[in-house]
């Protein structure tokens, strides 16, 4: 599939799950069945229109022949049948009636016309027979050929038609039969609604939805983004408060609770920042009556002590500044990012080969996550006596694989080295074991960028750190 092409379908995924495309197609698929219904209503009644004005007329008829009938003289009468007699109505006389039954009648609405046409009838029998049949059934008996072929092309293109059949009995003890038959009118689309769907359609949807659409979902999309921005660690401004009275609220309480988690990252760093600088004065005090202590062992451990005391407070304003910092975010490609990231490591002496299969664009803080990067690779290098680092991309997701080839680490300690302070070295040795801040530091540092970090023990020997990125969301 070409690039546009998948772009297009991408788009329109995109817009049919979006709140204003569901909103949009929810309103159109209303006003279709609406129109649908109203059609249907409209041909219903219109075809009972049709069948009621047909079967009146063929009442006024019928009563106007029986008159003419009762006046004539006998030997007019078959003259007067053929001369009303038509491919789809006949006229007979019989002295018994041709309906033998009214189970189908049209609540006396044909009997009530033929009784106010002919006075005097009020209390003369008169039946009526309603019924529907088939299309293919043949036309009214007695009818000359060339209207029976009219009477077959009136009827081909209708799913079905009505027969209506009476009877009136006549001052000469006869009974004037009438069969009729009227087709359905056909389906109509009448091009004033297809006008008038689109009309309604473009007014609703431009005039009125697409304003109110616009009210709900800009400010939505506004608070999705800040909230996807803060969520990374980056200064979010204060959101305008717009929109109807929910999403007002709702960026309302956007506002309150990033105020508030401001303050608490920032009075929870001054508070750290206090207590490292408090606690310098005295290990420097240490420091120096350390170096007044005669005996050499004693003194060789006292300073060691206070040394790694030093360390682990420094650790710990780096891991609170590593929460606080609002370094501005950058968007780079994530293979040279980390390509550059581990010359410095290399120049060390540590052996290290990266891979780059993908170069996705990632939004980040440069110095934040290149110190993250570090303490994974470092700690590969460390334990695992070199570090393998490759970059690729699965869908929206940029990931970074560093794998050592050390002895690993146990698998119900593969959560638990993220915490504070927690080293698998038991030495205590600075130089060996570290202060058990460098994964905390890095998992810190890539949740604050919306990633997770992850340890696994690989199958061949040694550890794979899995990092996972978001990738820059303008990227296709």
């Amino acid at each position: 599939m070409p690039v546009d092409r998948r772009e297009r379908a991408y788009g329109m995924k995109a817009f049919a799950q979006s709140l204003r495309g569901q909103l949009i197609l929810l309103i159109i698929a209303a006003l279709a069945a609406a129109q649908l219904v109203s059609l249907w209503l409209f041909v219903d009644e219109r075809s009972m229109a049709v069948h009621m004005a047909l079967g009146l007329e063929t009442a006024g008829r019928a009563a106007n022949i029986a008159r003419l009938i009762e006046e004539a003289p006998p030997e007019m009468h078959d003259a007067i049948l053929r001369a009303a007699s038509s491919p789809l109505v006949r006229f007979s006389l019989t002295d018994t009636p041709a309906v033998d039954h009214t189970g189908h009648s049209a609540g006396g609405t044909v009997e009530n016309t033929i009784r106010r046409i002919l006075p005097g009838y009020e209390n003369r029998p008169i039946r009526v027979e309603l019924h529907e049949f088939s299309p293919d059934m043949l036309p009214v008996e007695g009818v000359p050929s060339t209207m029976a072929e009219m009477h077959m092309a009136m009827m081909r293109d209708h799913v079905s038609a009505i027969e209506m059949q009476l009877s009136i009995a006549l001052t000469t003890d006869q009974w004037l039969n009438v069969d009729t038959r009227f087709h359905n009118p056909p389906l109509q689309w009448p091009l004033q609604s297809f006008v008038s769907f689109g009309f309604t359609a473009t007014l609703i949807l431009g005039a009125a939805i697409w304003f109110l659409l616009t009210r709900l979902t800009g400010p939505l999309r506004r608070l999705s983004l800040a909230a996807d921005q803060f969520g990374r660690g980056e200064d979010v401004q204060e959101l305008t408060v717009s929109g109807p009275t929910e999403v007002r609220d709702l960026t309302q309480a956007f506002n309150h609770m990033r105020d508030r988690l401001t303050r608490y990252v920032a009075d929870r760093t001054r508070l750290l920042g206090a207590l490292g600088h408090d606690l310098r004065s005295p290990l420097t005090g240490l420091r120096v009556r350390a170096e007044l202590v005669e005996e050499e062992e004693t003194r060789d451990h006292l300073i060691e002590t206070i040394e790694e005391m030093q360390d682990m407070v420094d650790s710990t304003l780096s891991f609170a500044k590593g929460v606080a910092t609002r370094e501005p975010s950058s968007t780079v490609p994530i293979g040279e990012f980390v390509t550059k990231t581990t010359e410095d490591i290399v120049q060390a002496g540590n052996v290290v080969e990266v891979s780059v299969a993908d170069n996705p664009a990632v939004t980040l803080r440069p110095m934040l996550m290149k110190r993250a990067l570090r303490n994974i690779i470092e700690n590969a290098c460390r334990y695992g006596a070199r570090a393998d680092v490759s970059v690729k991309q699965e869908g929206n997701e940029a990931k970074i694989l560093i794998q050592d080839q050390g002895p690993g680490i146990p698998e119900h300690m593969l959560d638990a080295v993220f915490d504070p302070f927690v080293r698998l070295e038991t030495s205590r040795s600075r130089e060996t074991g570290g202060t058990g801040l460098g994964l905390s530091i890095a998992r810190t540092i890539i949740q604050s960028h919306g990633g997770t970090i992850e340890l696994l023990n690989r199958e061949t020997g040694g550890l794979c750190a899995k990092v996972v990125l978001p990738v820059f969301e303008g990227q296709t």
